[in-house]
């Protein structure tokens, strides 16, 4: 009889386990539908920031101003940060759990020093007079480059949701998974930074 009950747990809990896997796995999924929906968002921003880039209807050029060097310490700094959060990844698969939330607390720093650059970047054009009204150029720019922004502002809110989570529970399937998506999110920013680099500053300043 006891034979029987174990063998009944057990099959339960392997019917639990696979449920749960399952779970996960659509988790994963929706993520990347989320993934491919950004993608979509961002090549229409883009799209309409080529069409509308010479509309400066009498007001400042991109030429006029972007600040390339503070372009490029942004750049410097998300680089960084996703090769941190590749280093954070790493020490998740070692199973160290302090190693993980180390790194994931230098990838948030990076993040954050360029939201802050971001942002002054931003004051300082609107103290210039160019204000997302002044013409269909800077709308499209301040769009384009503020949806970024808010994404990696919404990574740094996820960030110290999941270090709070690891501190409590350490690395589970659930965080591994959390952690997984995290830095492919992070990635992904920094391939539209890229595009961005290239598209509204480089081209910008030709």
């Amino acid at each position: 009889m006891q034979q029987v009950m174990t063998h009944h747990e057990h099959g339960h809990d392997h019917e639990h386990d696979h449920g749960h896997e399952d779970h996960e796995n659509l988790k994963v999924l929706g993520f990347w539908i989320f993934l491919v929906t950004d993608c979509i968002l961002f090549a229409t921003l883009f799209a309409t920031y080529v069409v509308l880039m010479h509309n400066v209807a009498g007001g400042p050029t991109a030429k006029e101003l972007f600040e390339m060097p503070g372009v490029i310490a942004e750049t410097f700094i998300l680089l960084t940060s996703s090769f941190t959060s590749g280093l954070a990844t790493l020490a998740m698969h070692k199973g160290k759990t302090k190693q993980l939330i180390g790194w994931l607390v230098v990838t948030a720093l990076l993040g954050l020093s360029f939201v802050g650059l971001e942002i002054n970047e931003f004051v300082n054009m609107v103290k210039e007079g160019a204000t997302i009204s002044t013409s269909a150029f800077l709308s499209a720019f301040y769009t384009l480059v503020g949806t970024h922004g808010l994404h990696v502002s919404v990574g740094l809110f996820w960030m110290l949701a999941l270090m709070i989570q690891l501190g409590r529970r350490g690395i589970t399937p659930v965080t591994r998974r959390k952690v997984t998506n995290l830095s492919l999110y992070w990635h992904f920013l920094d391939v539209v930074w890229i595009f961005l680099l290239t598209v509204v500053y480089l081209l910008g300043v030709m």
